[in-house]
C-alpha cells in the first residue's frame, strides 16, 4: 500500500475523530487525579490491566497513607503492596526513585508546578525520574493538566497501524508525534480516549469487530479481513 500524503493523513484523521465522536460521544476533559497520584498509577499500569493497576494503587494507600511513608516504607513491603499489578520488582523501585527526586527537588511531595511549564519542558522534567518514559509523562501532562500532548497506549498504537495513520514498525513516541502533527492539540484528549475505548471494545488486539466497525471504509487492515471472511465462505 502506497504511503499516503500528509494533506491525506489528516484528512483521514479528521474523519476519524468525527467518526468515533459521532460513535461514543465527545469525552469532556476533566482532572483523573492528583498529578503525583496520577505519575504512580501510571508506573503502576504498565504491562497490567487498569483493573489490576487500580488494585495495587489502593492497596499501596491503604498501607502508606502518605507519600512520605511509601518513600520510606522497607522495599520489600512496598513491592508485596503493589505485586497485584505485576513486575513489582521493578515497578516498587522506581515509585521510591519517583518520589525521592520530587521531594529532593522540591521539597514535598508536590507536582502541581509542572501546570506551569511548557510540554516539551515538563515531559523533560518528568522523563528524567527512572522509569518513567514519554508515554507516562505525556499522560501525566494531559490528564492531569491538559497539556497539548498525545499518549500512546498499546490500543492507540494498535488501532493507528491499522488504520495506517503509521507504519506498522512505527513506535509508541513516532505515532504520538504523527497524531501531534495531524490533529489540533484541542482534538488530543478526546480522540486519545475514544481510540482507547475503540481498541477495548471494537477493533480489539484479538478477534477485532471489523464488521461493526465505524472507521472500516477508513482502514484497510479491516478491509483486508472483511475480504478474507467473504472468501471464506461457502
Amino acid at each position: 500500500m502506497a504511503e499516503e500524503t500528509n494533506a491525506a493523513l489528516q484528512d483521514k484523521a479528521a474523519l476519524i475523530y468525527r467518526r468515533l465522536m459521532d460513535y461514543y460521544g465527545k469525552p469532556t476533559w476533566r482532572a483523573h487525579y492528583e498529578p503525583l497520584d496520577e505519575l504512580v498509577l501510571t508506573i503502576l499500569s504498565q504491562n497490567t490491566t487498569d483493573v489490576n493497576s487500580e488494585k495495587a494503587f489502593r492497596h499501596l494507600r491503604d498501607l502508606f497513607p502518605t507519600w512520605e511513608e511509601v518513600m520510606q516504607a522497607p522495599l520489600p513491603a512496598l513491592k508485596e503492596a503493589v505485586r497485584i499489578a505485576g513486575l513489582s520488582n521493578q515497578k516498587a523501585p522506581r515509585i521510591q526513585a519517583a518520589l525521592r527526586r520530587i521531594y529532593e527537588q522540591e521539597g514535598q511531595f508536590d507536582l502541581s508546578f509542572l501546570s506551569t511549564m511548557p510540554v516539551e519542558e515538563a515531559e523533560t522534567w518528568l522523563t528524567a525520574i527512572h522509569g518513567v518514559g514519554h508515554k507516562t509523562a505525556s499522560i501525566v501532562l494531559l490528564f492531569c493538566f491538559n497539556k497539548p500532548t498525545f499518549p500512546v497506549d498499546t490500543h492507540v498504537l494498535r488501532v493507528s497501524k491499522r488504520l495506517g495513520i503509521v507504519p506498522d514498525n512505527a513506535n509508541a513516541y513516532k505515532t504520538r508525534k504523527q497524531w501531534e502533527v495531524l490533529v489540533p492539540a484541542g482534538w488530543y484528549y478526546p480522540l486519545h480516549l475514544n481510540i482507547i475505548r475503540h481498541g477495548r471494545e471494537t477493533c480489539k488486539a484479538r478477534k477485532p469487530l471489523c464488521h461493526r466497525c465505524p472507521l472500516l471504509s477508513l482502514c484497510p487492515f479491516g478491509q483486508a479481513v472483511i475480504a478474507k471472511d467473504s472468501m471464506s465462505l461457502p
